[in-house]
């Protein structure tokens, strides 16, 4: 009787097994679910052993628009972060591309395990950042200023803007004071095609990267609650000062 209970309870556990192993693959809204699915990522992909450049050109990434310093810079953040256990989420990797005009799609959400690009989409920059182009970047409260650097994401909440993602900035004195800014990502009706049509850039935030309206949902669902956000722009000031490139 006692072997017969034994052999019993192994195919419970092991069925058990089986059917949480689907709905971790499938993601959930957990901080540990998403933790073990990122571990999974590691053990499946080995991100740590690709460089920079290989990933670039196997995911043909300079055919989708994101420049070749973007990323190499992006993955050398990444790298470190995901070293140093920083990341809740390593399957997903956001860059901002503010080398490009806001009149092009200038933000790229990678999903590293499948390898491609899921979203590419116009992002508004701050206001008093520049007009067409960004050129001018603050950590500072009430500039109405882009930060640029590394960030992760948050919680996502419903605000005054709608669906929105919650920011931290992880960069000392670049944009660590990202939260307290209120700096979010969030849906804006000027981040459009139409805008562009009608002035020939897009409207500006008060220094959130806005998205369009009508894919904000998608897009904060896809990387909220601890995937990397990166900024970009060829500043050397900013490489002067950031510890993460």
């Amino acid at each position: 009787m006692k072997l017969k209970a034994f052999k019993q309870i192994r195919i419970i556990v092991v069925g058990l097994m089986f059917v949480q192993i689907p709905i971790l693959i499938a993601g959930t809204s957990s901080l540990s679910s998403i933790k073990e699915y990122s571990a999974l990522l590691k053990n499946s992909c080995n991100t740590t052993t690709h460089t920079a450049s290989e990933i670039y050109e196997s995911m043909q990434l300079a055919a989708e628009g994101l420049s070749s310093d973007a990323f190499q810079k992006a993955w050398q953040g990444y790298q470190q972060l995901s070293h140093n256990g920083e990341l809740p989420r390593e399957d997903i990797i956001t860059i901002a591309d503010f080398s490009k005009p806001s009149s092009e799609k200038r933000l790229f959400i990678i999903d590293l395990l499948h390898k491609k690009v899921v979203f590419k989409s116009l992002v508004a920059h701050g206001k008093n950042s520049g007009q067409l182009y960004a050129n001018s970047f603050s950590n500072q409260p009430e500039t109405n200023k882009s930060s640029l650097g590394f960030f992760l994401t948050l919680n996502s909440y419903n605000g005054e803007n709608g669906f929105s993602l919650r920011l931290k900035g992880l960069e000392k004195n670049i944009n660590d004071k990202a939260y307290e800014r209120a700096i979010v990502m969030h849906g804006a009706p000027y981040v459009s095609e139409n805008k562009i049509r009608q002035q020939g850039f897009l409207g500006r935030s008060l220094g959130c990267p806005a998205v369009p309206a009508s894919s904000a949902k998608n897009i904060i669902k896809t990387i909220k609650n601890g995937s990397l956000i990166f900024i970009y722009h060829p500043s050397s000031q900013y490489v002067k000062q950031s510890q993460l490139i």
